[in-house]
């Protein structure tokens, strides 16, 4: 009987690969403007959900962690771009540019499951204060 279970595991697990999952970076149409220190850190942090640049690991293309993968980066796509940013509205970005640091203030960005494979996205003291600074000073496109 245990042997009939993995059999059937391991086909699933084979045929759930066939599954497509789609993994496209769209071109980049208007990408925020920000002083250098805060596109590091964006670039460093957030770009890989919150923009059209996302960088694919290997494990992105096995399933099923390549659809909860594929859903995070779409959702965060959705929810603030950094590579369409030109075509929100003046009020949408300012919206956007307070929600970046309320994410960060409650440690609520970069998500804390994305970490552990992407140590590097921690941010740092000097990083939210670079982030903090950016949004207190109005942010200025």
């Amino acid at each position: 009987m245990i042997r009939i279970i993995v059999i059937v595991v391991i086909v699933v697990l084979i045929g759930i690969q066939f599954i497509p999952v789609s993994r496209i970076n769209p071109p980049v149409t208007g990408e925020i403007k920000a002083p250098e220190s805060v596109m590091k850190v964006l670039r460093n942090s957030c770009y890989d959900c919150h923009s059209n640049e996302s960088i694919w690991p290997w494990y992105s293309k096995v399933a099923p962690v390549s659809w909860l993968i594929a859903d995070d980066v779409n959702e965060a796509r959705e929810h603030m771009n950094f590579s369409e940013w030109q075509s929100y509205s003046a009020e949408d970005r300012a919206e956007d540019i307070e929600e970046i640091w309320e994410e960060v203030d409650e440690g609520e960005m970069p998500l804390w499951f994305y970490l552990p494979l992407h140590p590097e996205a921690r941010l740092s003291d000097k990083d939210k204060e670079t982030i903090k600074n950016w949004v207190k000073s109005g942010a200025p496109q």
